[in-house]
């Protein structure tokens, strides 16, 4: 079927697809107001795919190696710090994965596969020592009142001695950023183990999309006037959620951390839905669309396309992520 003759097709039903859109614009208003107050804390599991396979064991193991810490803390810290990149070299001469400087590489590395060495650029060294030295800054201000993870990283920021001084984290606006910022990114790592809480913002983000359908796709679009008006499927996403004040990284794979992670069966209208090739992986995702209900999400799919209605249950569907402001906040800007 061409593309023209596609898209008279999608128009026959277009009068029904756009009434079905705002009855769920509304219904997403009524969700929200319903379950606001939600539940508690997520799971110390990580999600699908939420680290890269080659990782996912590794953090898995060392993120339980005391109280403090958790799978998907570490997971957190490690996408923070490199966006799993076991290359990453910072201007700073932090280096790998974990991001060590070499003093305190040297003082805290640790041989995490007992092959006889410690190499920083080695994740399964690497991120046992990130681990470790959690572990190791938990203990220095396990006596401080407080929450003892919030404490943690706070010394990792600020250092054990403005903990102890201060008695919990300390009052500099960087420290507590970075205190807020890992504990807000550890629900986008983390398996729920309960209904996760629908996004208020959700409605305008499905309105500002439907209002985009039959717009020609280009890649690397973000609807600019240069662009036409055009997009492509982040930059579809990106702009519905900047519509309601959200803003979302430009790439698909970084805007599947910006909030949980609800299951299939627990989808709602404005969730991301989120497709790769490799399945436990999510920094191979590739696509990403608007979840709209009934098993159909508005995207932009490909050159030579419209954006348009399509199903979400294909062999690639990888998750599905709520987006949350703070969520969207915790990002980081380059990973």
């Amino acid at each position: 079927m061409t593309v023209r003759k596609a898209w008279i097709v999608a128009g026959a039903a277009l009068a029904v697809g756009l009434s079905f859109v705002m009855l769920l614009v509304v219904g997403v208003f009524i969700v929200a107001g319903n379950l606001a107050g939600g539940v508690g804390g997520a799971s110390k599991a990580l999600a699908k795919g939420a680290v890269p396979a080659a990782y996912q064991g590794i953090v898995q193991k060392w993120g339980n190696l005391c109280p403090a810490i958790n799978p998907a803390l570490l997971a957190a810290q490690l996408y923070q710090e490199s966006g799993f990149n076991p290359k990453a070299k910072s201007p700073a001469a932090a280096q790998g994965i974990a991001q060590f400087i070499p003093g305190t590489w040297a003082t805290h590395g640790v041989d995490g596969d007992g092959d006889g060495d410690r190499d920083v650029w080695d994740p399964k060294d690497a991120i046992p020592s990130a681990a470790s030295y959690d572990c190791k800054l938990a203990s220095y201000v396990k006596d401080v009142p407080g929450d003892a993870t919030k404490n943690m990283l706070a010394s990792y920021n600020a250092g054990a001695y403005a903990v102890i001084k201060y008695g919990g984290v300390p009052p500099y606006k960087e420290t507590q950023n970075y205190v807020k910022t890992i504990t807000t990114l550890e629900a986008s790592f983390a398996a729920p183990v309960s209904r996760v809480d629908p996004s208020k913002q959700a409605a305008g983000a499905i309105y500002y999309a439907q209002k985009k359908l039959g717009t020609p796709y280009l890649w690397g679009g973000e609807g600019t006037a240069a662009d036409g008006g055009r997009f492509d499927c982040s930059g579809l996403t990106q702009a519905a959620y900047e519509s309601v004040g959200i803003t979302l990284p430009r790439v698909a794979n970084d805007q599947w951390n910006a909030g949980a992670h609800p299951a299939r069966d627990e989808l709602l209208p404005g969730d991301l839905v989120f497709f790769s090739d490799d399945l436990d992986n999510s920094r191979a995702i590739r696509h990403v669309g608007i979840y709209v209900g009934g098993g159909y999400m508005i995207d932009a799919p490909r050159t030579g396309a419209v954006i348009r209605f399509d199903p979400i249950d294909t062999p690639d569907y990888f998750g599905a992520t709520r987006v949350t402001e703070d969520g969207a906040k915790a990002l980081p800007t380059t990973v």
